[in-house]
């Protein structure tokens, strides 16, 4: 059974690039156990998170969950530049109080089905000009040059968040896609401790098992079953990770035989559920 494989390691708070390329090769599909934000500055590049597929616009802001699984396709004729933002969730939890929370714009894009956050007019957006900054700063080397990217970062994020709580940002829907299957991937992932068996998900959704699952792979690039697979392993990965021991994340997370799930989580994270809550 194929696996999706993580890509990136985060070993700090937050990491910021600034990459331009004129070649970029194809990536499967993958996840990050972090968050990312990529803000996309010029090309021609279509994303596709967790089913959907996005065509992007310069300036354009893509939100990609820790867990989620996408890929991007990139038009290798154009020059493809981005600023991608690695975000650790320790970052997020030391910039959520009472009086602000930096991780409400993920929050935000989860309500409205969009992972793409697109500025309406950008001459008269504060959050364009804290891009535009950001985007120059690294041209400079100057005296502590990369303390103050991340003070343009901060600056960032936080117009951010202000345009999605006051609605000034659009939350772009994808190119045509398919509504059964995005009922289907909701379901599963709100529903992930319980039976989701090909039947069930069949009857449920009133629609033929052999179609259901060519259609899921059609439109999404994975299969059911690898899909809701990789799903319950993220989710046991986090509840291990919070302390819940191996056994019990299990069948919490809709593992019906312990030795099966400790194979599959072996595989997937090159370690086990106790070294995992080992070494927590």
């Amino acid at each position: 059974m194929e696996i999706y494989t993580k890509k990136g390691y985060l070993n700090s708070e937050f990491r910021l690039f600034h990459l331009t390329d004129r070649e970029t090769q194809e990536v499967a599909y993958h996840y990050h156990d972090f968050d990312k934000i990529t803000i996309f500055i010029k090309g021609s590049v279509s994303y596709m998170i967790e089913g959907k597929s996005y065509d992007l616009k310069p300036y354009d802001i893509v939100l990609v969950r820790h867990g989620d699984i996408h890929r991007l396709s990139v038009d290798n004729s154009k020059v493809y530049e981005r600023i991608i933002v690695y975000i650790s969730p320790n970052f997020m939890d030391a910039y959520h109080t009472d009086s602000y929370d930096l991780s409400y714009c993920f929050h935000k894009a989860e309500l409205e089905h969009s992972n793409v956050l697109r500025i309406p007019s950008l001459e008269k957006s504060p959050l364009f000009r804290a891009i535009t900054r950001l985007e120059q700063s690294f041209s400079d080397n100057g005296y502590a040059a990369e303390l103050y990217r991340q003070v343009l970062f901060l600056e960032f994020m936080i117009h951010l968040n202000r345009a999605a709580r006051k609605n000034r940002l659009e939350f772009i829907d994808t190119r045509d896609y398919n509504s059964k299957i995005q009922d289907i991937l909701a379901f599963i992932n709100e529903n992930l401790s319980e039976d989701l068996s090909i039947d069930r998900l069949s009857g449920k959704f009133y629609i033929s098992k052999y179609y259901m699952m060519r259609l899921f792979k059609q439109e999404t690039g994975y299969t059911l079953g690898q899909y809701i697979t990789q799903k319950r392993l993220l989710l046991a990965k986090e509840l291990i990770l919070s302390g819940v021991p191996g056994t019990q994340a299990c069948f919490d997370c809709g593992f019906r035989d312990y030795s099966t799930f400790s194979r599959a989580y072996k595989k997937q994270f090159q370690e086990s559920p106790r070294e995992t809550l080992t070494f927590s």
